[in-house]
């Protein structure tokens, strides 16, 4: 069994699960330790104990402790992605990419600790000096999802730690194993006992006590809006700063005058790269009506090219989805699309393979509308419909015309839409002829409406989230 890292400390519990292989789910990758509501609440009073003497660490201490888990992460990614694509179900590619990401996010964070920011005013009044510094909050709650097990837990954790807080980390019950191997890298580093801990189990357990704790000053979660409100709603009596990151509907518009290539290689790369399991995933696929025939001709013969297969396997294209209930979603949607009138393209048959496993060929529909269920609600899967709109104008108002903002982008040539759908489009992150999925990890990441709620996370926008500002008026 796994333990849990409480205090400093590896402790076991009487309860676990197991972790399986969503690309062979005869292969069970471990046995992980699940935490009760006197674990979670031994693992908050161990970061709260812990935190003066953090808070009040050099700036040096702490970047040794961030750079640390960078050059391990680092040294172990081969290790470490197979092992993220074996319970996640991404590629190895895939996998690999994500574990050099969360290298390059513990290091930039490991910089940050020696870029305190602040400010030295002049006052208004005579003689007086103002001064605005940050300091950390507290202890923070971290609370993250499946679909990314290494990447989303570093730019959480590396920023809590870097601006002096101390951590209770529980990670999707789905995806264990990224989180703990991360708590043994951190417990390794030499990081004082209680700064960091990790509590795995469920989230009617682990959550629900974190979210009543008091001594929680504040959360981070990243998952569905449903439980995101939740969150919300339990975090307010407390007054505690939040930050959400509730997923989206992204729309991909493509132009008349797109490169017709680079449209639907990145309309591929959007909507089905990663089982399609990306809050950026590019679901809605908006095309103006004198590009459309080609593009759908095109797109369809590049979603039938798609290998899907063991995760493991370098042949693979689009590995298994990532558990049977997020399949089960995935094969609901394609049968509510095809009842309300959508043309299923291609795809969205159960693969089988040579093992037991999630595989769904991705799903691609043409002649669908905005008001359809498939074009309103988050799938999270490898399932994209295709809009056809008259022009620009109606390009733009369809792709703002939903709950969520996240992420939108546009394939175009013309510097004048490109500038303009920058401008207009209500999202939080906007690709010029690139996916929509994918992002750098020095820049901010966040979206609108009911995708986010509180500062960006990730870059030096995060010190607005995990830490507070301070202004302090001096006369000699």
């Amino acid at each position: 069994m796994k333990p849990l890292l409480i205090d400093g400390a590896w402790i076991t519990t009487s309860h676990a699960e197991e972790n399986r292989n969503p690309s062979n789910t005869d292969e069970v990758i471990g046995l992980y330790a699940h935490a009760g509501r006197a674990e979670t609440q031994a693992a908050i009073e161990a970061a709260r104990l812990s935190f003066p003497a953090w808070a009040a660490s050099t700036p040096q201490f702490r970047f040794e402790i961030l750079n640390k888990v960078a050059d391990e992460l680092t040294l172990r990614k081969s290790e470490i992605a197979s092992l993220l694509s074996r319970e996640e179900g991404k590629t190895l590619r895939e996998g690999l990419q994500e574990t050099e990401r969360a290298a390059n996010i513990f290091r930039f964070f490991a910089g940050e600790c020696l870029r305190p920011a602040g400010d030295l005013i002049p006052s208004v009044r005579p003689d007086v000096s103002v001064e605005v510094t940050r300091e950390p909050l507290g202890v923070v709650g971290i609370v993250t999802p499946w679909n990314f097990p290494l990447a989303i837990p570093s730019w959480k954790i590396a920023p809590a730690l870097c601006y002096g807080n101390t951590v209770v980390f529980k990670p999707a019950e789905l995806v264990p194993g990224c989180a703990w191997v991360l708590a043994e890298i951190l417990h390794g580093t030499g990081i004082p006992k209680g700064v960091f801990n990790l509590v795995t189990g469920k989230g009617s357990v682990v959550g629900n006590t974190m979210l009543s704790a008091r001594d929680v000053e504040a959360v981070t979660f990243t998952g569905s809006q449903a439980v995101g409100s939740l969150v919300a709603q339990a975090s307010i009596k407390h007054m505690r700063k939040l930050q959400l990151e509730m997923g989206g509907k992204n729309p991909l518009v493509v132009l008349d005058d797109a490169d017709l290539d680079l449209a639907v290689d990145c309309a591929v790369d959007g909507a089905f790269y990663s089982t399609g399991q990306r809050c950026t995933a590019s679901s809605r696929l908006i095309v103006t009506e004198g590009i459309y025939g080609r593009f759908i001709e095109k797109l369809t013969e590049k979603c039938r090219a798609l290998t899907v297969g063991d995760a493991l396997d370098p042949a693979t294209d689009i590995g298994p989805v990532a558990s049977a209930s997020q399949l089960a979603t995935d094969i609901d949607y394609i049968e509510i699309a095809r009842a309300q009138g959508g043309n299923l393209r291609c795809g969205g048959d159960i693969v089988k393979g040579r093992n037991h496993g999630y595989f769904l060929q991705p799903a691609l529909f043409t002649d669908t509308d905005n008001n359809m269920r498939i074009n309103r609600e988050e799938v999270f899967g490898p399932v994209a419909s295709v809009i056809r709109v008259r022009d620009y104008e109606e390009a733009l108002a369809t792709s703002n015309d939903t709950d969520f903002g996240l992420c939108s982008g546009i394939m175009t040539t013309s510097l004048k839409h490109a500038a303009h759908f920058r401008r207009e489009s209500r999202a939080g992150m906007v690709m010029v002829n690139l996916p929509t999925a994918g992002v750098d990890y020095h820049v901010p990441f966040g979206g609108r409406k009911a995708s986010s709620y509180g500062p960006r996370e990730q870059g030096r926008y995060a010190a607005e989230f995990f830490s507070t500002v301070k202004t302090s008026y001096i006369r000699p």
